[in-house]
């Protein structure tokens, strides 16, 4: 840790978003690492000291399979997780659950094994890991390859109830997995998100029943609602305990249909997610993948044959479409991008809020939503997006 995050260090802001409401002409404290306090209604004694725009909590993204140029599922070690933790950085991911695709147990292991590695040390925005497979359904599986997809065995449930993972979330689809597992798998901790799924809706039900917590990026690979079948998305979207992922880049899911999912999740239960591949952070065009390739058209990624394949998304630019394109709250946007996850995962109030105790991750925005400057655990991060040790 720098000697300056040894001692108390002092800013003050226009504007704050806490992560539950906003406060005008805000004072903050930190000291290794954690805010030590923060009062509204301050003023600096001298001019000029006081910081224009919006002081809110750094970013989760509980979705990320890549950046910088690296897929975390072809590289799945420390060197790589660094790579992709600083590629998200720049956009104000402060925490992050870097995600294995659907793959062979020992890739899904090694990855572990390179959380774990990673966990203890510092300069870096990891939390824990996100499987998302391999127990999909064959009809929903995206660019999961069809090969590697499988039922729930004693080795994955053996890996996925690790302790020394951080927060594990799992992705799989409710008709491929018994609810029997679906509960073992929460009694342990673990995440359970549905996905990558063709369940009926009574079928999603009595897997939130069974203690599953979130959809994963909804209307994306799941069973739609219709007249006569609610489908996964309405057993998502009537389900008003339940989480869901959003990946709002206008091209996984209309802008209507994202309007629709804030409405009825609310600002409590809606999380803005990247489903970042390889190519966010970099100037990545093409990426080879299984027997094909990805290609990249602005943040649009697909397979040749034209299959969505991703994200080229960053979780700041999610918050400028939520905002300006959608014309909703900001502060419910920064709820999704922030509060939520950390929600969902059990991480408040250490990450998703500014208040007495949590982590000092920190972003300042301007009115056009630009980061002004970034801090991770009370390190403010240095122009080249780099942490200053």
């Amino acid at each position: 840790m720098s000697k300056a995050n040894s001692t108390v260090q002092t800013l003050y802001v226009a504007q704050c978003f806490d992560g539950r409401q906003l406060l005008n002409n805000v004072r903050v404290d930190w000291q290794h690492g954690r805010i030590s306090a923060i009062e509204a209604g301050v003023k600096p004694a001298q001019p000029g000291q006081q910081l224009q725009g919006l002081l809110c909590p750094g970013f989760f993204d509980i979705q990320v399979n890549g950046g910088g140029g690296v897929l975390f599922n072809q590289q799945p070690d420390a060197t790589a997780l660094r790579t992709i933790s600083q590629a998200h950085l720049q956009f104000g991911t402060t925490a992050m659950l870097p995600t294995v695709i659907t793959d062979k147990l020992q890739v899904m292991q090694a990855a572990a094994d390179a959380v774990a590695e990673l966990l203890p040390q510092a300069g870096h925005t990891i939390v824990g890991i996100h499987f998302e497979g391999p127990h999909l359904s064959t009809a929903r599986r995206g660019i999961h390859p069809a090969d590697c997809i499988r039922p729930l065995s004693d080795a994955e449930l053996a890996l996925f109830c690790r302790k020394d993972l951080g927060i594990v979330m799992v992705t799989l689809a409710p008709e491929t997995v018994p609810a029997a597992q679906i509960r073992q798998l929460s009694a342990e901790g673990v995440i359970v998100c549905l996905g990558h799924s063709a369940a009926t809706a009574e079928q999603a039900l009595a897997a939130i029943d069974a203690g599953a917590r979130c959809f994963t990026h909804l209307f994306n690979a799941m069973s739609p609602l219709t007249s006569r079948e609610p489908g996964m998305v309405g057993a998502a979207l009537a389900s008003t305990d339940v989480y869901c992922g959003l990946i709002l880049d206008h091209l996984h899911v209309h802008p209507l249909s994202a309007r629709i999912a804030a409405q009825c999740k609310g600002e409590d239960k809606l999380i803005l997610v990247t489903d970042a591949m390889a190519h966010t952070g970099s100037e990545l065009q093409t990426l080879a993948y299984q027997h094909t390739e990805i290609r990249r058209d602005g943040l649009k990624l697909t397979l040749p044959d034209g299959t969505l394949a991703g994200s080229a998304l960053d979780m700041l630019t999610a918050l400028r479409h939520y905002h300006h394109d959608l014309a909703l709250p900001l502060s419910s946007g920064l709820k999704a991008l922030s509060a939520n996850p950390a929600s969902l995962c059990g991480l408040q109030p250490d990450i998703g809020y500014l208040q007495q105790g949590a982590l000092a991750n920190m972003l300042l925005l301007n009115t056009g939503l630009d980061i002004q400057r970034c801090w991770l655990q009370g390190t403010q991060i240095n122009n080249n997006n780099r942490i200053q040790l």
